[in-house]
């Protein structure tokens, strides 16, 4: 690569790559090799694409990031017809040769079906996965290889910088991301542009500027999405924000367990180097800004911003307390102020320094602009990434993006914002996504995780599990969050095995109020969302648990009363065979319970191929549904 000695330079080559990377006269199949994709095999398709073009066929092979509809992959798309096909194997590669590369015709087998009976999409922009999503931050994401520099000019990348560089001060940077009002990403919502002000007025010539891609949420994979997918668009807005505060080091700090975001991101690095993108006088205009990458351990609680410093410094991820704050000095990293966003966030800011801030303000809602990548996982049809206009309701991101609940099951909840958010009931699939209404309904934005629940699940249960996952990734600094939240689990282990007790409830108000307030940082007093939510909507299921010793969904061991419906038993003899405590019994016809012996473990309820074993409260007789 030869240097970009100033931004002439640079214009020139994204002219030139402009007219030769994507060309109209070119088959190209962009395959999507994000961590998903590669898990389902994404790696054969790319090597029988390139076998083919071997034996001589004109084809443009690009490895792509996450194209968003994991739940189908591999999935990739042609071009120029646009055809979008999922779960292509290898071995399907040939039809899409002699069928589309070809003749330019559609492979049918491998187009997208919302259902059996339903006329396949042939184009990706006809998915309804895709119709509502608007593209900002994902704005790359299954366009570009993220392994070449290349690409991401030809498609305009770095031009932002370019903006900035040529024809503004960093006090005019400042305010178009201040009146843009980008809130942060990484939950909180904290204004982006009030951040980096604050870092701008602390004294001191070294300031830092650093990106959190420890991401720990379950079930969350933007930021890792993202860092795979476009690692430069990353790069290209920590430079704008180190331009603005006049920094001249950064850090891009990720969890372990993402090796391919790894391996991506110092690819960029190295890559943004040789071109005079990274290092000493950048473009010729004088600025000077170096990256690294640094690599945490997987703790969760490293995504709070000090225990995140912390762990740079090389110590264990303790969170201490505020002040000083990270953008004054002794707060940042060893001392020196730091500016601190995450991924989404600075990926955000390139194309609102080329559209400007009002273009931004136009999507979204009036206190919580522009959109959010989601993790649309669980229950529903088609997971994966998405990326939505703030405002828009839960049921369109659940019912129309996602296909709706898997099996066409009823939906029960939507947790948003990770262990620390909250589930949101049926009764509230109309409220629309942005910072302030989720907040209000019980639960947050968080990172982007979004699990989907349908009738089977118990709310119970899933607050006992979310608050497992905070329990064990507690540091133990604080003994609010180390014993409270210790006790709290206890006391969901009791009320889910049939040991639930009158005034569990109220103990579990009066410990998350204790724990909310006295822990130190966000893991601590978040913990105890998901039990205060689904405490507010989902009250009765508790009450059951503890009074009734019953849980409608079926889930938890220990409660409810077994009874094999004779008219439905065909006297297989499997519930015989899978009960340890020998708790059926057999008489000439029929099988039956015997409840002294009994111990609710399950296993003739799961053994039961016909579902002829019922649950049910104490006392009744009624047939209960079905598992």
């Amino acid at each position: 690569m030869d240097k970009l000695k100033n931004l002439d330079d640079l214009k020139n080559l994204r002219l030139l790559l402009k007219e030769e990377t994507f060309r109209p006269d070119m088959h190209r199949v962009k395959v999507c090799t994000g961590t998903a994709c590669l898990a389902s095999g994404s790696h054969k398709v790319v090597e029988e694409f390139e076998m083919a073009k071997g034996k001589g066929y004109e084809l443009d092979i690009i490895k792509t990031g996450c194209q968003g509809l994991c739940q189908k992959g591999p999935v990739m798309k042609v071009e120029p017809e646009g055809y979008f096909y999922q779960k292509v194997k290898g071995n399907d590669v040939s039809d899409i040769i002699s069928g589309t590369v070809s003749v330019g015709q559609p492979v049918r087998k491998l187009l997208y079906r919302g259902s059996i009976v339903e006329e396949p999409y042939e184009l990706m922009d006809d998915l309804p996965f895709y119709k509502k999503q608007v593209r900002i931050a994902l704005r790359n994401n299954g366009r570009i290889d993220p392994n070449n520099i290349y690409h991401f000019i030809a498609v305009g990348g770095y031009r932002a910088l370019e903006k900035v560089l040529s024809s503004m001060i960093p006090e005019e940077v400042l305010e178009v991301v201040k009146k843009a009002n980008l809130r942060g990403r990484g939950g909180a919502g904290f204004p982006a542009g009030l951040k980096w002000e604050h870092a701008k007025k602390a004294p001191g010539k070294i300031k830092l500027v650093i990106a959190n891609g420890d991401e720990g949420d379950p079930g969350a994979f933007m930021d890792r999405s993202i860092m795979e997918g476009d690692p430069h668009s990353l790069i290209e807005g920590m430079l704008i924000c180190a331009y603005t505060l006049n920094a001249e080091y950064g850090f891009i700090y990720v969890r372990h367990e993402y090796p391919l975001a790894v391996k991506n991101l110092k690819i960029a690095i190295k890559q943004a180097e040789e071109l005079g993108l990274l290092g000493n006088n950048i473009l010729g205009r004088g600025m000077n800004f170096s990256l690294d990458i640094r690599e945490g351990a997987g703790a969760f609680v490293c995504g709070e911003s000090t225990a995140l410093v912390a762990s740079i410094e090389g110590d264990r991820g303790f969170p201490r307390p505020r002040p000083p704050r990270l953008s004054e000095p002794g707060g940042g990293v060893w001392g020196y102020p730091s500016n601190l966003n995450n991924i989404e966030t600075y990926v955000c800011v390139p194309p609102i320094i080329e559209n400007g801030a009002d273009w931004f303000l136009s999507i979204g809602t009036k206190n919580s602009p522009g959109t959010k990548v989601f993790a649309l996982t669980g229950k529903v049809k088609n997971t994966g990434l998405v990326e939505v206009p703030m405002g828009i309701t839960l049921r369109e991101i659940i019912f129309d993006i996602g296909g709706g609940i898997i099996g066409d099951k009823e939906f029960k909840a939507v947790q948003t914002g990770g262990p620390s958010g909250g589930c949101i009931p049926a009764s509230l699939l109309d409220l629309q996504v942005d910072f302030d209404t989720l907040n209000q309904a019980g639960s947050m934005m968080g990172s982007g995780g979004m699990v989907v629940m349908d009738e089977d699940t118990c709310m119970v249960d899933v607050a006992k599990y979310f608050l497992s996952f905070c329990q064990s990734e507690s540091c133990g600094k604080c003994p609010p969050c180390r014993a409270g939240t210790y006790r709290m689990l206890q006391i969901l282990e009791d009320i889910t095995s049939g040991k639930g007790r009158p005034g569990d409830i109220e103990r579990l108000l009066e410990m998350s109020k204790n724990i909310n307030e006295g822990s130190l940082c966000g893991l601590g007093q978040g913990a105890p969302n998901p039990i205060l939510s689904t405490i507010r909507y989902f009250r009765e299921e508790y009450e059951e648990h503890i009074y009734d010793k019953y849980c409608r969904a079926k889930v938890c061991k220990g409660l409810g009363v077994f009874r094999i419906e004779q008219s439905e038993c065909f006297l297989c003899g499997l519930c015989e065979k899978a009960c340890p405590y020998d708790a059926v019994k057999v008489t000439r016809d029929s099988y039956f319970i015997d409840q002294d012996y009994c111990t609710k473990c399950k296993a003739c309820y799961i053994a039961c191929p016909i579902n002829a074993v019922k649950i049910e409260k104490q006392g009744e007789k009624t047939v209960v549904r079905s598992k």
